[in-house]
Protein backbone atom coordinates (compact mmCIF):
# COMPACT_ATOMS: atom_id res chain seq x y z
CA UNK A 1 0.00 0.00 0.00
CA UNK A 2 1.18 3.51 -0.77
CA UNK A 3 1.52 5.77 2.27
CA UNK A 4 2.79 9.26 2.97
CA UNK A 5 6.04 9.33 4.92
CA UNK A 6 4.65 12.24 6.93
CA UNK A 7 1.64 10.15 7.95
CA UNK A 8 3.90 7.41 9.30
CA UNK A 9 5.91 9.80 11.45
CA UNK A 10 4.81 9.39 15.04
CA UNK A 11 3.37 5.90 14.55
CA UNK A 12 4.03 3.69 17.56
CA UNK A 13 6.65 0.99 17.03
CA UNK A 14 5.44 -2.24 18.59
CA UNK A 15 8.06 -4.96 19.13
CA UNK A 16 7.16 -8.55 20.02
CA UNK A 17 7.33 -7.79 23.74
CA UNK A 18 6.38 -4.14 24.01
CA UNK A 19 6.61 -0.67 22.54
CA UNK A 20 10.04 0.70 21.65
CA UNK A 21 9.17 4.26 20.66
CA UNK A 22 7.85 6.08 17.61
CA UNK A 23 8.78 6.39 13.95
CA UNK A 24 10.80 9.56 13.37
CA UNK A 25 12.13 9.52 9.79
CA UNK A 26 13.61 7.25 7.13
CA UNK A 27 17.00 6.68 5.54
CA UNK A 28 16.73 5.81 1.87
CA UNK A 29 19.16 4.87 -0.90
CA UNK A 30 19.07 7.60 -3.55
CA UNK A 31 20.10 5.15 -6.30
CA UNK A 32 17.38 2.53 -5.81
CA UNK A 33 15.03 4.84 -3.87
CA UNK A 34 14.44 2.09 -1.32
CA UNK A 35 13.91 2.86 2.36
CA UNK A 36 16.79 1.09 4.10
CA UNK A 37 16.06 2.07 7.69
CA UNK A 38 13.35 3.52 9.85
CA UNK A 39 14.81 5.81 12.51
CA UNK A 40 13.15 5.23 15.87
CA UNK A 41 12.59 7.93 18.47
CA UNK A 42 12.97 5.85 21.64
CA UNK A 43 12.20 8.72 23.98
CA UNK A 44 15.34 8.27 26.09
CA UNK A 45 15.33 4.47 26.08
CA UNK A 46 18.88 3.19 25.35
CA UNK A 47 20.26 6.55 26.51
CA UNK A 48 19.15 8.37 23.40
CA UNK A 49 21.13 6.09 21.09
CA UNK A 50 20.09 6.28 17.43
CA UNK A 51 18.07 3.14 16.71
CA UNK A 52 17.68 1.93 13.13
CA UNK A 53 15.07 -0.64 12.12
CA UNK A 54 15.46 -2.37 8.75
CA UNK A 55 12.33 -3.08 6.66
CA UNK A 56 13.25 -6.76 7.09
CA UNK A 57 11.73 -6.41 10.57
CA UNK A 58 8.73 -4.24 9.65
CA UNK A 59 5.19 -5.39 9.00
CA UNK A 60 2.68 -3.15 7.19
CA UNK A 61 1.55 -0.14 9.21
CA UNK A 62 -1.90 -0.23 10.81
CA UNK A 63 -3.76 3.05 10.30
CA UNK A 64 -6.57 2.25 12.77
CA UNK A 65 -4.30 2.37 15.83
CA UNK A 66 -1.27 4.08 14.19
CA UNK A 67 1.12 1.22 14.85
CA UNK A 68 4.00 -0.25 12.84
CA UNK A 69 4.64 -3.82 14.07
CA UNK A 70 8.35 -4.69 14.50
CA UNK A 71 9.22 -8.40 14.39
CA UNK A 72 12.02 -8.10 16.95
CA UNK A 73 12.32 -8.25 20.73
CA UNK A 74 13.41 -5.30 22.81
CA UNK A 75 16.47 -7.29 23.89
CA UNK A 76 17.50 -7.84 20.24
CA UNK A 77 17.27 -4.12 19.57
CA UNK A 78 19.17 -3.29 22.76
CA UNK A 79 21.99 -5.70 21.86
CA UNK A 80 22.20 -4.68 18.19
CA UNK A 81 25.29 -2.78 16.95
CA UNK A 82 25.27 0.79 18.23
CA UNK A 83 25.38 3.80 15.92
CA UNK A 84 26.27 7.22 17.25
CA UNK A 85 23.78 9.93 16.31
CA UNK A 86 26.53 12.17 14.94
CA UNK A 87 28.00 9.56 12.57
CA UNK A 88 26.73 8.51 9.14
CA UNK A 89 25.76 4.92 8.39
CA UNK A 90 28.81 3.14 6.94
CA UNK A 91 28.98 -0.15 5.05
CA UNK A 92 31.10 -1.52 7.88
CA UNK A 93 28.28 -0.74 10.30
CA UNK A 94 25.72 -2.31 7.95
CA UNK A 95 27.75 -5.54 7.76
CA UNK A 96 27.79 -5.71 11.56
CA UNK A 97 24.08 -4.88 11.72
CA UNK A 98 22.94 -7.41 9.11
CA UNK A 99 25.18 -10.20 10.41
CA UNK A 100 23.81 -9.61 13.93
CA UNK A 101 20.24 -10.17 12.76
CA UNK A 102 21.15 -12.80 10.16
CA UNK A 103 19.36 -11.02 7.31
CA UNK A 104 20.55 -11.19 3.70
CA UNK A 105 22.55 -8.17 2.57
CA UNK A 106 20.44 -5.94 0.32
CA UNK A 107 23.56 -4.82 -1.56
CA UNK A 108 24.45 -8.40 -2.63
CA UNK A 109 22.22 -9.12 -5.61
CA UNK A 110 20.60 -7.63 -8.71
CA UNK A 111 17.32 -6.52 -7.14
CA UNK A 112 16.21 -3.90 -4.64
CA UNK A 113 16.67 -6.34 -1.76
CA UNK A 114 19.57 -8.42 -3.02
CA UNK A 115 18.10 -11.58 -4.52
CA UNK A 116 14.52 -10.33 -4.24
CA UNK A 117 12.47 -7.23 -4.95
CA UNK A 118 11.03 -7.48 -1.43
CA UNK A 119 12.66 -7.72 2.04
CA UNK A 120 12.01 -11.43 2.63
CA UNK A 121 13.06 -12.78 6.00
CA UNK A 122 13.60 -16.37 4.89
CA UNK A 123 16.92 -15.37 3.33
CA UNK A 124 20.02 -15.57 5.48
CA UNK A 125 23.20 -13.58 6.00
CA UNK A 126 26.15 -14.91 4.04
CA UNK A 127 29.60 -14.91 5.58
CA UNK A 128 30.93 -14.29 2.05
CA UNK A 129 29.57 -10.73 2.12
CA UNK A 130 32.45 -8.31 2.32
CA UNK A 131 32.94 -4.59 2.27
CA UNK A 132 34.38 -3.27 -0.99
CA UNK A 133 35.95 0.16 -1.37
CA UNK A 134 33.58 0.75 -4.28
CA UNK A 135 30.58 0.34 -1.99
CA UNK A 136 29.89 4.04 -1.53
CA UNK A 137 26.69 4.52 0.45
CA UNK A 138 24.00 6.77 -0.89
CA UNK A 139 21.80 6.91 2.21
CA UNK A 140 19.80 10.10 2.62
CA UNK A 141 17.37 11.26 5.26
CA UNK A 142 13.77 12.09 4.35
CA UNK A 143 14.05 14.97 6.81
CA UNK A 144 17.09 16.38 4.98
CA UNK A 145 15.55 16.11 1.50
CA UNK A 146 12.21 17.66 2.50
CA UNK A 147 12.13 21.28 1.37
CA UNK A 148 14.83 20.93 -1.28
CA UNK A 149 14.21 22.66 -4.60
CA UNK A 150 13.10 20.65 -7.63
CA UNK A 151 15.18 21.58 -10.68
CA UNK A 152 13.52 20.73 -14.02
CA UNK A 153 15.39 20.69 -17.32
CA UNK A 154 14.64 24.38 -17.87
CA UNK A 155 14.48 25.86 -14.40
CA UNK A 156 13.18 25.54 -10.86
CA UNK A 157 9.66 24.22 -10.47
CA UNK A 158 8.86 23.58 -6.80
CA UNK A 159 10.10 21.94 -3.62
CA UNK A 160 9.83 18.52 -1.97
CA UNK A 161 7.00 18.44 0.56
CA UNK A 162 6.70 14.69 1.24
CA UNK A 163 7.37 11.15 0.02
CA UNK A 164 5.02 8.37 -1.08
CA UNK A 165 6.26 5.03 0.28
CA UNK A 166 5.15 1.52 -0.70
CA UNK A 167 5.06 -0.39 2.60
CA UNK A 168 5.41 -3.81 0.91
CA UNK A 169 8.76 -3.41 -0.83
CA UNK A 170 9.59 -0.11 0.96
CA UNK A 171 10.31 1.69 -2.27
CA UNK A 172 9.79 5.45 -2.40
CA UNK A 173 7.52 5.65 -5.44
CA UNK A 174 6.97 9.41 -5.68
CA UNK A 175 8.06 12.75 -4.35
CA UNK A 176 5.23 15.13 -3.58
CA UNK A 177 6.23 18.44 -5.14
CA UNK A 178 4.67 21.71 -4.06
CA UNK A 179 4.79 24.18 -6.98
CA UNK A 180 2.89 27.04 -5.33
CA UNK A 181 5.96 29.18 -4.67
CA UNK A 182 6.72 29.29 -8.40
CA UNK A 183 3.28 30.15 -9.76
CA UNK A 184 -0.33 29.91 -8.50
CA UNK A 185 0.13 26.18 -8.74
CA UNK A 186 -0.64 22.90 -7.04
CA UNK A 187 0.94 19.76 -5.68
CA UNK A 188 2.03 17.08 -8.14
CA UNK A 189 3.69 13.67 -7.95
CA UNK A 190 7.10 13.05 -9.48
CA UNK A 191 8.18 9.42 -9.81
CA UNK A 192 11.59 8.67 -8.33
CA UNK A 193 12.37 6.98 -11.67
CA UNK A 194 12.39 10.45 -13.25
CA UNK A 195 15.00 11.85 -10.89
CA UNK A 196 18.52 12.27 -12.26
CA UNK A 197 20.39 13.18 -9.10
CA UNK A 198 20.40 15.06 -5.81
CA UNK A 199 22.92 17.88 -5.40
CA UNK A 200 23.73 18.57 -1.76
CA UNK A 201 25.93 21.52 -2.68
CA UNK A 202 23.06 23.25 -4.52
CA UNK A 203 20.33 21.86 -2.26
CA UNK A 204 18.41 20.67 -5.34
CA UNK A 205 16.76 17.56 -6.74
CA UNK A 206 17.24 17.36 -10.52
CA UNK A 207 14.51 15.78 -12.68
CA UNK A 208 14.48 14.96 -16.40
CA UNK A 209 11.20 16.76 -17.07
CA UNK A 210 10.36 20.23 -18.33
CA UNK A 211 8.62 22.88 -16.26
CA UNK A 212 5.70 22.85 -18.69
CA UNK A 213 5.27 19.08 -18.32
CA UNK A 214 5.16 19.38 -14.53
CA UNK A 215 2.81 22.35 -14.72
CA UNK A 216 0.33 20.33 -16.80
CA UNK A 217 0.48 17.19 -14.67
CA UNK A 218 -2.60 15.82 -12.87
CA UNK A 219 -3.03 17.57 -9.55
CA UNK A 220 -2.36 15.63 -6.37
CA UNK A 221 -4.59 16.16 -3.34
CA UNK A 222 -3.81 14.48 -0.05
CA UNK A 223 -7.48 13.72 0.55
CA UNK A 224 -7.68 11.39 -2.46
CA UNK A 225 -6.45 7.84 -2.84
CA UNK A 226 -3.60 7.18 -5.22
CA UNK A 227 -5.38 4.62 -7.34
CA UNK A 228 -3.92 2.67 -10.22
CA UNK A 229 -6.15 4.75 -12.54
CA UNK A 230 -4.53 7.92 -11.18
CA UNK A 231 -1.07 6.42 -11.70
CA UNK A 232 -1.99 5.44 -15.25
CA UNK A 233 -3.11 9.01 -15.96
CA UNK A 234 0.11 10.38 -14.46
CA UNK A 235 2.39 8.13 -16.53
CA UNK A 236 0.39 8.78 -19.71
CA UNK A 237 0.83 12.52 -19.18
CA UNK A 238 4.60 12.19 -18.89
CA UNK A 239 4.82 9.46 -21.58
CA UNK A 240 6.80 7.28 -19.19
CA UNK A 241 6.92 3.53 -18.64
CA UNK A 242 4.83 2.16 -15.76
CA UNK A 243 6.91 0.70 -12.93
CA UNK A 244 4.28 -1.98 -12.25
CA UNK A 245 4.63 -3.40 -15.76
CA UNK A 246 7.93 -4.95 -14.75
CA UNK A 247 7.45 -8.30 -13.04
CA UNK A 248 9.29 -8.58 -9.76
CA UNK A 249 10.70 -11.78 -8.26
CA UNK A 250 9.29 -12.78 -4.91
CA UNK A 251 5.69 -11.58 -5.03
CA UNK A 252 2.85 -10.89 -7.43
CA UNK A 253 2.27 -7.24 -8.19
CA UNK A 254 -0.85 -5.48 -6.96
CA UNK A 255 -3.37 -3.61 -9.06
CA UNK A 256 -4.84 -1.04 -6.70
CA UNK A 257 -3.12 1.09 -4.10
CA UNK A 258 -3.89 4.00 -1.82
CA UNK A 259 -1.92 6.16 0.57
CA UNK A 260 -4.16 5.48 3.56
Amino acid sequence: MLRLARDLKGYKLSARDGDIGKAEEFYFDDRSWAVRYLVADTGGWLDGRQVLISPYALDPARKDDQVIPVDLTKKQIENSPSLDTDKPVSRQYEIQYYSFYGWPAYWDGPYMWGDSAYPQRQGRWSAATRHKKSDDLHLRSTKDVTGRTIQAQDGEIGHVSDFVVDDEDWAIRYLIVDTRNWWPGKKVLISTQWIERISWEESKVFINLTREAVKGAPEYTEEALITRDYEEELHRHYLRERYWHTEKPGRERRELVGHH
